[in-house]
């Protein structure tokens, strides 16, 4: 029986006498009517918020500088949103100034380089439109980056983020290359890249910036200036070794990257926390399809008729991992932090359209239950998470 397996059993046998701890002021589960990703309507299983008292308004998180939140609309590209905005944040700590960044610059050339690697690996890697956090650092630090006036990704006039048309020409293409064994790099580019100007618009080669014409790999290393090094990932799973760096086993780390540090599950938390309180925003990838988060009510908990805070550990978080009721489905900028009455809260900004449905648009309220258990993995420059890395060096002597 593997480690896994036996830590699986230990969680479930652990968790059994819990069912008579539960108070009659525990949350209690309800249904609420609401549409599906294709506007028809659905119920979904959630809870009444109304008795949760939480911090607001956002103002006492004392959030870091941040560009105002964007949607996302229907585009699956929440990856760079986040990972863009916590670069938005560094820029003006750093003291480079207010920048916003293009979005959908950093997706058009993710585009690029998963077409690359599909004609690579012969058909054998995924082209879809999620990816991982760090995607955004390793796409700047080859094609640069633009303003978001220079590129907006919405071309003729279009208001709306929606890319499913386009994927399915490029699945379409992609499939037609497989099925005939067309496996040439240059030209399978060529073809995409011409389906995705339809769409998208091409990315300028030049553009100017504050009375200087720039192009994007002039105005990334010159203007923009930021240590794209520096910035560091992490993952906490039983599936490795503590202490180690390995890949973020989920399909949207379509490159296999190994680059993540895999530490337990409270260094993991205190380091997110301990970032955000030396006033270093964090972009975080994580779990958001769950009863405790509802976007009119601003807020994700984890009621106590899912799993009580005491029950939320290293066995817990794996547990909700290897089973699948916590997938990489969205990240978000994590951007502030306030306690209250023992609890511990944090202020996201949200491209999800989710976001825009409560009082606060485009933001939520995650309590630190929520974080402990459903977020999966977390980007911040290195100096943020200080000692974190000092434990982790310590631990490989």
């Amino acid at each position: 029986m593997t480690a896994i397996k036996t830590r699986v059993l230990t969680l479930w046998f652990a968790l059994m006498p819990l069912t008579g701890l539960f108070s009659a002021d525990d949350q209690k589960a309800i249904y609420r009517p609401e549409k599906t990703y294709h506007g028809k309507p659905d119920t979904i299983l959630s809870m009444d918020f109304t008795s949760i008292k939480y911090p607001k308004p956002l103002s006492v998180y004392q959030p870091v500088y941040h560009t105002p939140p964007i949607k996302q609309d229907t585009t699956n590209t929440c990856w760079s949103f986040a990972a863009t905005s916590l670069l938005e944040s560094e820029l003006k700590r750093l003291g480079r100034g207010e920048i916003a960044l293009s979005r959908m610059f950093i997706v058009y050339w993710e585009y690029v380089e998963k077409v690359r690697r599909f004609v690579q690996t012969k058909g054998n890697s995924l082209v879809d439109p999620g990816s991982q956090l760090n995607a955004v650092i390793l796409r700047m630090q080859a094609y640069g980056a633009v303003p978001a006036e220079c590129y907006t990704g919405l071309p003729g006039g279009a208001t709306v983020y929606d890319e499913r048309k386009m994927l399915q020409e490029i699945k379409l293409y992609l499939e037609f290359m497989r099925t005939n064994q067309l496996w040439y790099e240059e030209q399978a580019i060529a073809n995409v890249r011409m389906i995705m100007d339809r769409y998208m618009g091409a990315p300028p080669d030049s553009f100017s910036f504050q009375g200087q014409t720039y192009t994007p790999k002039q105005f990334c290393d010159k203007v923009l200036a930021l240590p794209l090094a520096d910035y560091v990932s992490f993952i906490s799973f039983l599936k490795y070794p503590f202490w180690t760096q390995n890949s973020y086993p989920v399909p949207d780390n379509w490159w296999k990257c190994q680059d993540y540090y895999n530490v337990p599950l409270e260094d993991f938390y205190q380091g997110i926390k301990g970032a955000i309180q030396q006033g270093y925003s964090v972009a975080i990838a994580g779990d958001v399809s769950e009863p405790g988060k509802y976007g009119p009510s601003d807020l994700a908990i984890v009621p106590s008729f899912d799993l009580p805070a005491s029950a939320i550990n290293q066995d817990s978080h794996e547990f909700r991992f290897y089973n699948r009721t916590s997938t990489d489905d969205h990240g978000m900028h994590l951007i502030g932090y306030k306690a209250m009455a023992g609890e511990d809260w944090f202020l996201i900004k949200d491209s999800a359209a989710s976001a825009w449905k409560g009082a606060f648009a485009g933001y939520h309220f995650f309590r630190g239950d929520f974080i402990r258990l459903k977020i999966l993995a977390f980007m911040v420059h290195k100096d943020g998470v200080n000692k974190l890395l000092d434990k982790y060096r310590l631990m490989q002597k």
